[in-house]
């Protein structure tokens, strides 16, 4: 999720407040030489991973200096190559992350952890590789990049953007995607800064083919912001679509559903598209110990189809 502040006469975000109010709190207490816990404020808790494990992966190395480690996701479809994407790995947020959130108005989410819908948009990309062939797809709010690379490395897409709002993030898309730079073919794949409410996006208005996005609905007052940047990036010819993952968290999707409307695009819902998915789904409901407080609501992917 990502939003950016333009116009000095813009009324701040529910979300920019409630980052700056954090910083108002626990930066000070930081920066006190007289305060012996700087390290312990220095980093705050964050949520726990989990994850439908549809595309295996394996820890390749983790410095214990660093806070970044590799890892290797092996996609498995017959002839595909492995990835191998740098990620965070320590179970805390640096008060740096929310600096820098507060200096470009946006929220840390894609640095936190590889989030399950993104799993599950990469599985669901695999196995419609079709959709891809030949055509310029962009992916929002992208975190790590692991859908856009899978999309990059398996479909034969012609060319590739994996973009997010945030400078940090964006830094890891693009060291992963020089890592796997082999795997792609003759695929174009590049990252891209992009907020949602950028107002130029001339060099990029109506240019693909396909608009992917994984959990970019939870906060609603981004809502209209990425309801518009789906129009501007659509092409206005062909069979374009975006395909979003994101589970229903009460009525913040159907909020989202109503500003697509209002840009003029068709939508779609459906909840059972993939039988996989939904097998682990249906474990997880009957109380798997692997996804403990596991909730249909905030936790399963819907597959949101957005055409003109």
């Amino acid at each position: 999720m990502e939003t950016n502040s333009n116009s000095a006469s813009s009324k701040p975000s529910a979300s920019s407040l409630r980052w700056k109010i954090l910083r108002q709190a626990v930066l000070p207490r930081a920066k006190n030489p007289e305060d012996g816990s700087q390290l312990g404020l220095k980093l705050v808790s964050r949520k726990a991973a989990k994850g439908f494990n549809l595309i295996p992966c394996q820890r390749l190395h983790h410095d214990h200096e660093s806070r970044d480690a590799r890892f290797c996701y092996t996609l498995p479809t017959q002839g595909c190559p492995k990835l191998v994407l740098t990620q965070r790995m320590d179970n805390n947020a640096d008060l740096s992350d929310f600096e820098i959130c507060n200096r470009h108005n946006i929220d840390n989410t894609g640095l936190v952890c590889q989030w399950p819908s993104e799993d599950v948009l990469a599985y669901f990309c695999l196995s419609h590789a079709d959709m891809f062939r030949s055509k310029r797809v962009i992916e929002l709010g992208s975190g790590y990049g692991l859908a856009g690379l899978t999309i990059a490395a398996a479909t034969e897409a012609l060319e590739v953007v994996i973009s997010d709002g945030n400078p940090q993030v964006v830094d890891y898309i693009l060291h992963n995607i020089n890592t796997n730079s082999e795997a792609f073919g003759e695929t174009r794949v590049k990252s891209m800064q992009l907020h949602w409410n950028q107002k130029e996006v001339s060099n990029l208005l109506h240019a693909f083919d396909v608009i992917v996005a994984s959990d970019c609905t939870f906060f609603k007052e981004f809502h209209k912001d990425l309801a518009r940047i789906t129009e501007l990036l659509l092409k206005k010819t062909g069979a374009s679509q975006a395909i979003f993952f994101s589970p229903k968290r009460g009525n913040s999707l159907d909020k989202f559903l109503v500003e697509i409307k209002e840009n003029g695009l068709l939508s779609s819902v459906t909840e059972i598209y993939d039988a996989n998915v939904w097998k682990c789904h249906q474990r997880f409901m009957n109380g798997d110990e692997s996804w403990p407080g596991y909730e249909k609501d905030h936790c399963y992917p819907l597959l949101l189809r957005i055409t003109r």
